[in-house]
C-alpha cells in the first residue's frame, strides 16, 4: 500500500483520536483500549514501510499521547499476577474458545484411531507405544500390578520430570501453529493416537476401569491442557493464515502474543497434574471413591473455571 492511500485511508479515525484527546471528554475503557490498539497497528505497519516519513513521526506522537491518557494516571495494580490469573486470563481463553473447540476435535477423533487401529491390530500398540514399553506392561499384569509404571520412579523425579516434559510438549505444539496449525494438528495427532491405543490395550485385558481410575487422576488435568496447548498454536496458524484487515507480519504478532498468554496459563495446571503424578498416582491401593473424587474434583475445576466462570465475569461486566 502506498502512503497517500495509508493515510486517506485511516486519517479521520487518527483525526477522532486526536479530538477525543483534546477535548478531554470521558471515553469508554473498552474504546480507548480499541482505540489504542488500533493505532498500534497503524504506527507498526507505517514503521515498517514508511519509517522515514512524517506520517511516522505523526503516528508515534499520537501512540505516545493516548498512551499517556490510559495510563498516567492509572494506579500500578500491585496484585498483577492475581488478576491474570482472576479475571484476564479466564476471559482470553473464553474470547479464543473456538480455537479450543478445534484442537478437542483433532484430538478425540486420534484418540478413536488409536483405539479402532488397536481393535484391528495387535501389533499396533508395539508400533506405537514400543516393544519396551508393552512388554514391561504385559509383565507388570503378570504380576498383579498392572500399574507398576508409576511406582518406580522416586517421587520428586517423577514430579520434576513429568512436569517438565508435559510444559515442554505443550510448548512444542503452541510454537508448531507457525506451520500454518499443521505441526499443531500433527502433534494433538500423535498424542491423541497413542492416548487411544494405550487406553484400549488396557481393555483388552479388562482393565479399563482401573486404568480410568489410576491414569486420569493425573491425566484429566494434563490431557486437557495439551488441549488447550494446541488451541494457542491454532491461533498464531489462524493469524498467519487469516490476518483479516491486519498486514499478515501485525497479524501473527498479535495471534504470537494471545497463543503464549493461552499457554502460559496451562502451566500451573501441568505442575499440579505432575504433582498427582508423582506423589498420588503411584498410590493404587487408594479406595476408588477417593480416586474417583481426585478426578471428578479435576473436572469440576476444568468446567467452573475455564467454560463457567468467564460467562459469570462477562455478565458482571455487562451489570
Amino acid at each position: 500500500m502506498k502512503e497517500i492511500v495509508f493515510v486517506k485511508r485511516n486519517s479521520e479515525k487518527w483525526e477522532q483520536i486526536e479530538k477525543l484527546l483534546h477535548e478531554n471528554h470521558p471515553i469508554k475503557p473498552d474504546d480507548l483500549y480499541n482505540m489504542y490498539i488500533g493505532l498500534n497497528d497503524d504506527l507498526s505497519y507505517a514503521a515498517t514501510f514508511f519509517s522515514q516519513s512524517e506520517t511516522h513521526v505523526y503516528l508515534n506522537n499520537l501512540t505516545v499521547q493516548l498512551h499517556q491518557k490510559i495510563y498516567l494516571n492509572r494506579k500500578i495494580k500491585r496484585n498483577r499476577f492475581v488478576e491474570f490469573w482472576k479475571t484476564e486470563y479466564p476471559l482470553l481463553f473464553w474470547q479464543n474458545r473456538r480455537y479450543f473447540w478445534y484442537a478437542s476435535a483433532i484430538f478425540i477423533i486420534s484418540i478413536i484411531i488409536g483405539a479402532f487401529s488397536t481393535s484391528v491390530d495387535n501389533n499396533f500398540p508395539r508400533i506405537i507405544l514400543g516393544d519396551h514399553y508393552v512388554n514391561m506392561t504385559l509383565q507388570n499384569i503378570s504380576h498383579g500390578d498392572p500399574m507398576a509404571v508409576y511406582k518406580k520412579a522416586n517421587e520428586m523425579d517423577m514430579f520434576l520430570g513429568i512436569t517438565i516434559n508435559n510444559i515442554r510438549v505443550a510448548f512444542l505444539a503452541f510454537v508448531a501453529g507457525v506451520f500454518f496449525s499443521v505441526g499443531t494438528g500433527f502433534i494433538l495427532l500423535k498424542n491423541g493416537i497413542m492416548l487411544g491405543c494405550f487406553q484400549y490395550f488396557f481393555y483388552q485385558y479388562g482393565l479399563m476401569r482401573e486404568s480410568v481410575l489410576t491414569i486420569y487422576i493425573h491425566g484429566t488435568l494434563e490431557l486437557f491442557s495439551i488441549v488447550v496447548a494446541g488451541a494457542a498454536g491454532m491461533v498464531i496458524g489462524n493469524s498467519i493464515l487469516f490476518p483479516d484487515t491486519l498486514p499478515r507480519v501485525l497479524s501473527f504478532r498479535k495471534g504470537a502474543v494471545t497463543g503464549l498468554k493461552i499457554v502460559s496459563g496451562v502451566v500451573p495446571v501441568f505442575m499440579v497434574a505432575g504433582f498427582l503424578e508423582g506423589y498420588v498416582t503411584r498410590h493404587t491401593e487408594l479406595p476408588d471413591m477417593l480416586r474417583g473424587g481426585i478426578i471428578l474434583l479435576s473436572l469440576v475445576f476444568i468446567v467452573w473455571y475455564f467454560f463457567l466462570y468467564p460467562g459469570y465475569l462477562l455478565q458482571k461486566s455487562t451489570n
